[in-house]
């Protein structure tokens, strides 16, 4: 009989037997990666100089989840599904090697690698040692998407990854230590937003092995009861698969996996053929077994099976008896009954695994830029605003950008490959527009008060939950789609570590020829340090740039477009990118608009410029150079220059404003950096320079402290003042407003003697009468809020 027709027909023991074979070759390859340099089929006695001097992995998870792989070759198999595995306890990415290496995917991706005895040891050494391979399900690791590095995002992933893809299941398999951190506790109620029309399905195995690194799991010590009671809460319906004898074992996971698949497929076909996106029940597994099941029983009087000991590395090498352990261990799996003579898994072991694409390191969806097609764009030049004259206007940056957002969504609405993802401030933020042709996606109970939610909703602003919109987010873009984040910028921060990890995935992807180009990571900062009229001080945070500022330069980009027309060219730009983060700090409040179309693609393109219109030093070496990034302290910068034109029209001043802030960095640091001929032909060698930040200085400080006048370099930005309070007082507390910007100018030009001291002085008393018209009133004096931009002539 035929593998395929077996693996289609009952469940026999027969079956169960092969498929005990295939989940022991498993072990046998991921405790082998652990532990062995050589003599890798145990065919010479094992000594010390075979075993590697330091064992670095983990042990734990690993049976566990071979288990889950063997099944999952099946039911792929049976139903001819199309399947991606998603590991969420982190650790233990030697099984996903494993049964990479039985099916056949790593060797085709790695040819060295080989399956037989030399590749076997190549595959054995690599592990978790200098020059190979990491421990976790890093990008080197064939169907992967998910390192799992940091826990808590696996099922936030698998999500991301079914949305707009109704034929693909993503199984997860979240661990029971990883299913106490803050994202997955809220990851269960990612159901309420899966539609069973146009998504496909996740499914979640909650492994219970009872243990962490050193504690007891609660998931792993509540009740069956408990644990059902919990489930039924969240929407699932969970089944239970709970034991240690591998072959009942078996035989309840091959049972289970069926009706479980069979609910999917049934869930599915009744909304597709009736339409009736209507929320169901979806199934989930809760697999028990013990930490490092089938692994060393008892090693120095300590329990290891079924053990927190089992964790990492079950026997280390330090004492001579424990190599009889490892030995006994190892051999305990009869490697000489899944290998044949050469090495190489045998045929029945072979069989059972699905073929082409449709095995699980193989499947096109790990490799998500296979998939990818370019989005359809409008050309963001007819979504221009008219500025007349520069200043002369004031708009909403990201609300035109939304116009262009929602054209986006319309020329995409066939290939359903865009979404965007906000925690509930897509209004906040003013990209309002999209709901012109666009819903949110919402798929719990709904009332008539309800704005724009829908089943069929693609805009993903329903859950207040940066995790979970950043996990989406990243879970579409590497399964080959486009979409970006928008947030509030203080609360980037929940998810800064997030976007580091995806920036280090992004990174080692580029080093791998065989992972294709996927859309990059777009997220834009709204509702900024510097407005926060009804919040205040908590929601004053720009640290994130900071934060990735620090990412491989290779990855990571940072822009602060000025006005509407940088910001629509800066998107733009963005959403065609590859394998890049990038971070845009925008305003969604009404601001001055600075550039024309056409001023702001050239501005744009460069990154960095003089704006001549606010320059008056054209043809000559200027007195001192003004610089800024970033919306308001590009505003307060211009009104500081307007006051030092008016009181010392003499002075010859440059303007810069940068929009790439990388254009800071040497060209040697960073491929946007400047060379030093290019950044001293801006800033010159021995002039002052004032610039005017939206973040912390120090980061300019760093990014600049190689150029040639960086001791001429005077930084403003936010300085951890705050509260609620007008927009100017926020600058004024910082310093970056135009009275201590023109002081701080006039600080560095002593030769202006009594004509600067008097203007000086003048400006301490603005300062004076601006805090006692706050005081007073609670708004800004008139000429700050009249304030209107004069083009230098």
């Amino acid at each position: 009989m035929s593998s395929i027709i077996e693996e289609k027909g009952p469940i026999t023991d027969e079956l169960l037997a092969k498929m005990d074979k295939y989940f022991r070759a498993a072990n046998y390859l991921s405790a082998g990666q652990l532990y062995l340099l050589e003599n890798p089929l145990l065919k010479k006695p094992l000594t010390m100089d075979m075993v590697k001097k330091k064992i670095v992995g983990h042990w734990g998870t690993v049976p566990g989840q071979n288990f889950v792989f063997t099944h999952l070759n099946r039911v792929i198999k049976r139903y001819d599904l199309d399947m991606i595995l998603l590991s969420g306890p982190g650790h233990g990415g030697n099984f996903f090697i494993a049964n990479d290496y039985i099916d056949g995917s790593y060797s085709e991706i790695y040819p060295n690698v080989s399956r037989d005895e030399e590749g076997m040891q190549k595959l054995f050494k690599q592990f978790s040692f200098p020059g190979g391979v990491p421990s976790h399900c890093a990008p080197e690791t064939p169907g992967s998407i998910h390192e799992g590095g940091e826990l808590g995002y696996s099922i936030a992933h698998g999500c991301g990854a079914i949305f707009d893809n109704p034929d693909l299941i993503a199984t997860v398999v979240v661990g029971d230590g990883e299913a106490e951190t803050g994202p997955l506790a809220t990851s269960w109620q990612c159901n309420k937003f899966i539609n069973p029309v146009g998504d496909g399905a996740v499914l979640p195995i909650l492994h219970l092995n009872g243990y962490k690194i050193a504690n007891p799991t609660i998931f792993g010590r509540l009740s069956k009861q408990e644990l059902t009671d919990f489930f039924h809460g969240n929407g699932w319906e969970p089944y239970f698969v709970e034991g240690d004898d591998p072959m009942t074992m078996h035989r309840q996971m091959a049972e289970t996996m069926d009706k479980v698949i069979e609910s999917i497929l049934a869930i599915q076909k009744n909304a597709r053929e009736n339409n009736d996106a209507t929320r169901p029940v979806w199934p989930m597994i809760v697999l028990r077994t013990p930490k490092g099941w089938t692994g060393p029983k008892v090693v120095d009087g300590n329990r290891i099976e079924g053990n927190f000991l089992a964790h990492q590395v079950p026997i280390t090498m330090d004492k001579p008896e424990h190599l009889g352990i490892l030995t006994d261990w190892l051999k305990s799996y009869h490697p000489e009954e899944l290998f044949d003579e050469n090495g190489a898994p045998i045929q029945e072991i072979v069989d059972l695994a699905p073929k082409g694409d449709a095995r699980l390191g193989m499947n096109p969806h790990a490799n998500g830029g296979k998939l990818l097609r370019d989005l359809r764009l409008p050309d963001f030049r007819n979504y221009a605003f008219d500025i007349g004259s520069h200043g002369a206007k004031e708009s909403q940056d990201t609300s035109n950008l939304g116009n262009y957002i929602r054209d986006v969504f319309k020329l995409n609405a066939e290939a359903k490959n865009f979404r965007i993802f906000s925690p509930d401030e897509n209004n906040s933020n003013r990209f309002s527009a999209v709901f012109e042709v666009e819903n949110r996606d919402w798929n719990a109970d709904q009332t008539d008060l309800d704005d724009h939610l829908s089943r069929f909703g693609r805009v993903m602003d329903s859950m207040l939950s940066e995790h979970m919109c950043e996990g989406w987010l990243e879970g579409y873009l590497l399964t080959g789609r486009h979409g970006f984040f928008n947030t509030y910028e203080a609360f980037s921060r929940i998810i800064d570590s997030m976007a580091a990890q995806h920036a280090k995935w992004l990174k080692v992807c580029s080093q791998l020829p065989w992972r294709e180009e996927i859309a990059s990571l777009n997220l834009l900062m709204c509702s900024t340090v510097w407005q926060q009229d009804h919040n205040g001080f908590t929601h004053q945070d720009p640290g994130f740039m900071d934060h990735l500022a620090n990412k491989k330069a290779d990855v990571v980009r940072i822009y602060l477009p000025a006005d509407t027309n940088c910001l629509l060219s800066t998107m733009d730009h963005c959403l065609r990118s590859r394998d890049y983060v990038n971070v845009v700090i925008a305003s969604k409040h009404p601001r001055p608009q600075w550039l024309s179309m056409p001023e702001a693609v050239k501005h744009c393109t460069q990154g960095i410029g003089i704006w001549d219109w606010a320059s008056n030093d054209q043809g000559q070496e200027p007195d001192i150079v003004f610089a800024c990034a970033g919306e308001t302290p590009t505003l307060e910068a211009l009104a500081a220059v307007s006051i030092l034109r008016e009181e010392l029209p003499e002075l010859k001043i440059r303007f810069i404003n940068v929009v790439d802030l990388f254009k800071l960095q040497p060209a040697s640091e960073h491929p946007h950096g400047l060379t030093d001929a290019e950044y001293d032909m801006l800033f010159t060698t021995n002039k002052p320079v004032i610039f005017n930040f939206h973040g912390y200085a120090t980061l300019v400080h760093e990014l600049t402290y190689r150029r040639h006048n960086n001791r001429l370099m005077h930084v403003r930005g936010y300085k951890e003042e705050g509260t609620i309070t007008t927009s100017f007082d926020v600058r004024v507390q910082n310093d970056i407003d135009r009275f201590h910007l023109v002081q701080d100018a006039l600080k560095f030009l002593p030769q202006l003697g009594n004509k600067g001291a008097y203007l000086y002085q003048k400006m301490s008393d603005k300062l004076v009468e601006h805090k006692q018209y706050i005081h007073d009133f609670g708004v800004d004096l008139p000429e700050v809020a009249e304030w209107k931009w004069k083009d230098c002539k």
